[in-house]
């Protein structure tokens, strides 16, 4: 066979096997080639278990509001706060439902006349009873942390209705008022705890 030709049959020799590596097998019976796409897969963290966030059952009537964006981001302020304090999921759900009570989780400023004394920020702490300043207090944050603070000097926190242990730290003229936004406030823990 000469130069030419024999270049030539190898050629095209090599141009089917290529197009057969390409292509697949070009039998009748092969099944088509799809190809494949990565899936994602979502792990979803595990939910706190409700028998924990609400040890003791919600006690009377419940309350709920529908919550804003700002409010929202208060709630993820205090679950982040709570984290940074080294507290669980319990001391959220008390801390969300005193704020909820004090405040409808809006980070109140001084509300002139309607004021109560000089109570203001998430939890309505008051600078005059060394809660801290005013910038202090009105900082998501700081008045978590604050709140926690106390919180954590009440003996037995975790074993009290929620309510007694709310009372304990903020000395409210309404005691009774906490539990009304306990089921709220362990669903807001469970929706946002692990985001």
């Amino acid at each position: 066979m000469n130069t030419i030709m024999r270049k030539s049959v190898l050629g095209i020799a090599g141009l089917a096997f290529a197009g057969g590596v390409v292509a697949g097998p070009a039998t009748a019976d092969a099944a088509p080639v799809e190809a494949v796409k990565p899936v994602a897969v979502t792990v979803q963290a595990d939910k706190p278990d409700m028998g924990k966030l609400i040890p003791h059952g919600v006690q009377g009537e419940q309350s709920r509001i529908e919550l804003n964006d700002e409010q929202t981001a208060n709630v993820k302020a205090i679950i982040a706060a709570t984290k940074k304090s080294g507290m669980d999921e319990r001391a959220a759900v008390v801390a969300i439902a005193t704020a909820l009570q004090e405040s409808k989780l809006e980070n109140l400023g001084h509300l002139g006349e309607r004021n109560d004394h000089d109570s203001q920020g998430l939890f309505q702490q008051r600078p005059s009873s060394g809660w801290g300043t005013v910038e202090q207090i009105t900082d998501p944050e700081y008045s978590t942390m604050a709140f926690l603070k106390g919180l954590k000097q009440v003996d037995g926190w975790q074993d009290m209705p929620l309510t007694v242990a709310a009372q304990t730290v903020q000395v409210s003229a309404y005691p009774d008022h906490y539990a009304q936004w306990e089921q709220q406030a362990a669903d807001l823990v469970t929706e946002h705890w692990n985001n």
